[in-house]
């Protein structure tokens, strides 16, 4: 194809426009590393397959050959908290404000298999989702809303065979028929040991888990999605577009070759995979991520010979970003969630959550949710953007990153093959470490504000304040659960909870479906840390090994950086005058596995010149001033973002003062009302950071802090 005949008349154009500057300057580079010029053209498609139509191969412009001037896309809002009681209102309101389907948020006992009286979960209960120990939880929580017409979407990876079962057994009780039920499981466990680290049992026992379930599923429940394989925490722990595209492929590859090797055949299974993709403020990288992950799945696809044209289309769930939200001006978050929502539904999403503005201080409360629910009905309903299938298909832009995001991840998909798949890069350790070195970069450039973040580092208001109420679980949810807990024990039939629960065991050591064996210890009242314990009897339960990257986030600052050439200066002068280091031991209690914050800012630390010491995830506070003690150090950094901050902070201190360490430094951030503070402070914290608190100025604090104790 020739160039374009103005071309040239255009550059001069647009030369003279820009007072003599070159049209080049123009030229912008991306996080995944493409230039971006400021005019694409016709010619910027050649050798492109764009000449496609949505439903046909190979699904560029969508799965649906109507897609959503036939159907919009499913209204779903992720929610869970508190008690199965209190959730369950939650989602009449939602259903009853025209919400279409139920995404189901576990609290981080039930993703890792305690029950809620268990000693190591006692600040979790109930605080990132609704905390769930039997069936009986399982049917207060669907109570009121008929499960042979609720398709319901459950995130759970750890606890799988459990909860899973536990939803079983529920719709049984209220009548439901397994081939009745509609919805998704997430079952993904291999982005687990990438990021969100709500893993309990070894990558191989839990790869045998996916598979019993999808061939239960296959079986017995044809309208379930048996497996929703998500890069959206991939994206939340720092991946960028083409990081989040091939690995979350390459995992849904995995999952397909673990299930062909069980002995199904790939149409048994393959048309009811789905994915779930995070979706971030890159508006038309996003959009053309999502055509580009349709057009690769079929083509990876194609290697599996499948007869059945469904089992190579990609049909996926997105959700708004909760990292993009911020903490400070946070109504702001109303209008980011707003374009991450508009960026899914012209990639061709099939379902969306979108955040609530307040999640970046709190749980979201009925108010910022019906905001959040708002969003998506009003895209739908007043926009007309369901009039017209794949609006942007053709635009020479979106087609020219959409072969991009092709092309880059194709080239990590082929590393990952030579590896011998994702299971072996995982165990190498190679996709945890590029995301890492991916969200390092990122937090680097916001520090220094090369990329923009309104009210944050830039546009700052001069008065901030939260003038929002921001919802708290209570403690006394715990005391709830543990009462309901034990009145299940004392009326069930012992000897047949004992019983299903050893079959159990037993499939799990020779052989057998885990999740039909799982079903007849759910009707029988056992829990979901008793089944979970009856596997990991057999499995053992996962221990990762912690490590801390280096260099990259200094790698992106000028040498001559007068702020981290200023850090640096001061611990060295704390080294001179100290003898060693200024030592920093960063812990994560509880068993929240999100670990994007805390890496970030040990990588961070460590390139100004700290030690740094990491502690193993899912630490007791015991378990964290035990380690600051043995390590030496001067400060200890919480991380928290489950809202059990009141309860894990205080008991840290409290702990480092029983083994000698009161006059080790304690400091916190992450997801903390502001309202939190002065409790905080109270009890003993001394420095708190919010979300978008830049990294350098939480060091300048820190080393203050550092210098008047020790240097003074």
């Amino acid at each position: 194809m020739s160039e374009h005949p103005q071309l040239n008349e255009w550059k001069e154009l647009a030369t003279k426009q820009m007072k003599g500057k070159p049209v080049e300057s123009l030229d912008w580079m991306t996080p995944e590393g493409f230039k971006v010029k400021p005019l694409y053209t016709a010619e910027d498609l050649e050798d492109m397959a764009t000449n496609t139509l949505p439903g046909m191969e190979p699904y560029l412009r969508g799965p649906m050959a109507t897609m959503y001037a036939g159907r919009p896309w499913t209204i779903r809002q992720y929610a869970g908290f508190s008690t199965a009681k209190e959730s369950n209102a939650f989602y009449h309101k939602g259903l009853a404000a025209g919400q279409k389907g139920l995404s189901v948020a576990f609290d981080l006992a039930t993703h890792r298999g305690y029950d809620s009286d268990h000693p190591r979960v006692t600040g979790d209960i109930g605080k990132a989702g609704v905390a769930i120990d039997s069936v009986e939880d399982m049917k207060i929580l669907f109570d009121g809303i008929p499960l042979d017409k609720m398709s319901v979407s459950m995130t759970m990876n750890g606890a799988v065979i459990p909860i899973l079962a536990g939803y079983i057994v529920a719709a049984e009780e209220q009548g439901v028929s397994h081939d009745q039920l509609s919805g998704t499981i997430q079952n993904d466990i291999l982005k687990e040991y990438l990021t969100r680290n709500t893993y309990i049992y070894p990558p191989e026992s839990s790869m045998r888990i996916i598979s019993d379930i999808i061939s239960f599923c296959s079986k017995n429940m044809p309208r379930y999605n048996s497996i929703s394989i998500s890069g959206y925490h991939m994206m939340e722990a720092g991946a960028n577009s083409v990081l989040q595209t091939a690995f979350t492929l390459a995992d849904g590859v995995e999952y397909v070759k673990a299930a062909i090797k069980s002995g199904m055949d790939v149409d048994e299974f393959a048309p009811r995979l789905s994915f779930f993709f995070g979706i971030g403020m890159n508006f038309f990288m996003d959009i053309a991520m999502l055509r580009a992950a349709r057009l690769l799945w079929h083509r990876l696809m194609s290697q599996f010979n499948p007869k059945n044209p469904k089992s190579s289309i990609l049909r996926t769930h997105c959700q708004t970003s909760g990292w993009s939200l911020t903490e400070q001006d946070p109504y702001n978050n109303v209008i980011r969630t707003t374009l991450e929502a508009m960026t899914s539904v012209l990639g061709g999403t099939q379902s969306l959550h979108t955040n609530s503005f307040d999640e970046a201080i709190g749980l979201p409360t009925d108010f910022s949710a019906r905001i959040a629910r708002n969003t998506q009905i009003i895209i739908q309903e007043e926009s007309q953007i369901c009039q017209v299938i794949d609006p942007l298909g053709g635009s020479y832009y979106v087609e020219s990153l959409t072969n991009s995001i092709i092309n880059e991840s194709l080239k990590i998909i082929d590393e990952i093959d030579e590896q011998g798949g994702m299971a072996k890069a995982i165990e190498s350790g190679m996709p945890k470490m590029r995301i890492e070195e991916s969200a390092a970069r990122k937090q680097a450039r916001i520090d220094q504000g090369l990329d923009v973040i309104v009210g944050v580092n830039k546009y700052k208001l001069a008065d901030e304040k939260i003038d929002f109420d921001v919802r708290e679980v209570p403690a006394s949810v715990r005391d709830e659960q543990v009462a309901r807990l034990e009145r299940i024990k004392a009326t069930r039939d012992s000897s047949k909870v004992e019983e299903t629960l050893d079959n159990l065991t037993k499939v799990a050591k020779n052989g057998g479906n885990l999740l039909e064996a799982a079903l007849p210890a759910v009707r029988a009242r056992a829990t979901v840390g008793e089944i979970s314990d009856a596997m990991e009897t057999v499995f053992g339960r996962f221990v990762p090994t912690t490590r801390c990257i280096s260099g990259v986030y200094s790698s992106e600052y000028r040498e001559d950086d007068k702020i981290i050439e200023d850090l640096k200066n001061r611990t060295a002068v704390f080294l001179e005058k100290q003898g060693r280091r200024p030592r920093l031991l960063v812990t994560k209690m509880g068993q929240d596995g999100h670990d994007r914050g805390f890496k970030v800012v040990a990588s961070a630390y460590a390139d100004i010149g700290f030690d740094v010491d990491i502690c193993p995830m899912f630490q007791t506070p015991e378990e964290a001033a035990k380690m600051a003690i043995e390590n030496d150090v001067h400060v200890v950094g919480v991380s928290s973002l489950a809202a059990g901050h009141k309860l894990l902070i205080p008991s840290l201190i409290e702990e480092l003062s029983k083994v000698g360490g009161e006059d080790i430094i304690v400091i916190a951030g992450g997801i903390i009302p502001p309202a939190d503070y002065e409790f905080l402070f109270n009890a003993g914290v001394q420095a708190i950071f919010g979300p978008g608190t830049p990294i350098t100025d939480s060091a300048d604090k820190t080393m203050c802090l550092l210098e008047e104790k020790y240097l003074d």
